[in-house]
């Protein structure tokens, strides 16, 4: 069992100790680094983060041993959070690897994870969009599911958009996404441990460190699990039951009553409808019937 992270805020600071910047998922990565002899110190996802925690963050990377990025844009919500800033900011001695914001749609092809500028707000119940219940709203006809060539094509789709962004980072997770169980995918954008181990293990190689992940002893990034359907797992050939419910923080969902908590939320946003079915035109073409 390793020692407890050094929280953000807190002093003194371990000896040789290392940063993870990101989403939510750079917290899971930084788990599988932490070690009593590769510490770390837990930062706030960037889209937490403010003035104040920024400049906390600017003063820990000039001690830093390490940072592990996902790559985020400069000036990030006004504040100097971009990756090539924070990289600035380290010493000369301290490594940096990079690794890519996960998101695959093979297990959950009608799901979305998306935002849209100007409106901060997320829709209530489970803070994803089913691209199904969407489109009804926009008044575009769907397909309830798609055959098992769609399927594949829209995770393909996501494959090529994750590749494409690989190609500026320094450790890939694209192929470790095999539609092997429903335990690759918890949601769209939550991994489960079969890809975070070996992601970590390459992170650390990345690092020249011939150490292990720190294995959780727990499922990562399980607080919400989407539905797996059952035409999902027939066209996957999964081992898996098919599970109608969403699962968020313990508690089972009906689908029914996420469709329309989130029918009643698009009406009440329609400039969101119509830039969320700009952003997923792709998408909606292969549901359309």
């Amino acid at each position: 069992m390793s020692s407890a992270p050094t929280p953000f805020r807190d002093s003194p600071l371990p000896d040789g100790f290392g940063l993870v910047v990101g989403n939510c998922q750079a917290e899971t990565m930084r788990i599988l680094l932490h070690a009593d002899d590769r510490p770390t110190v837990r930062v706030p996802p960037v889209h937490e983060m403010d003035a104040a925690g920024t400049e906390r963050l600017h003063e820990l990377l000039p001690r830093a041993s390490f940072l592990v990025a996902q790559p985020v844009r400069e000036d990030y919500h006004g504040l100097p959070l971009g990756t090539r800033q924070l990289a600035a900011a380290l010493s000369r001695h301290a490594r940096l690897v990079t690794f890519p914001v996960v998101r695959y749609t093979g297990l959950h092809p009608f799901q979305a994870a998306l935002h849209v500028s100007g409106i901060d707000e997320v829709p209530p119940v489970v803070a994803y969009h089913d691209v199904r219940t969407l489109a009804a709203v926009a008044g575009l006809p769907v397909a309830p599911r798609l055959t098992r060539r769609a399927v594949e094509q829209v995770a393909a789709d996501s494959l090529d958009e994750l590749r494409r962004r690989e190609q500026s980072i320094d450790v890939a997770a694209s192929d470790l996404l095999q539609p092997t169980s429903g335990e690759v995918m918890r949601t769209v954008n939550h991994p489960g441990n079969a890809v975070w181990m070996p992601l970590a293990q390459r992170v650390l190689e990345a690092l020249g460190d011939a150490g292990m992940p720190t294995d959780p002893g727990r499922p990562l990034l399980d607080a919400v699990r989407a539905p797996l359907e059952e035409w999902v797992v027939d066209a996957w050939g999964l081992p898996d039951e098919p599970r109608a419910r969403w699962r968020a923080d313990g508690v089972e969902i009906e689908p029914e009553l996420v469709a329309a908590a989130h029918r009643e939320w698009y009406l009440a946003h329609p400039a969101f409808v119509d830039a969320a079915v700009r952003r997923l035109r792709r998408t909606l073409g292969r549901w359309r019937l």
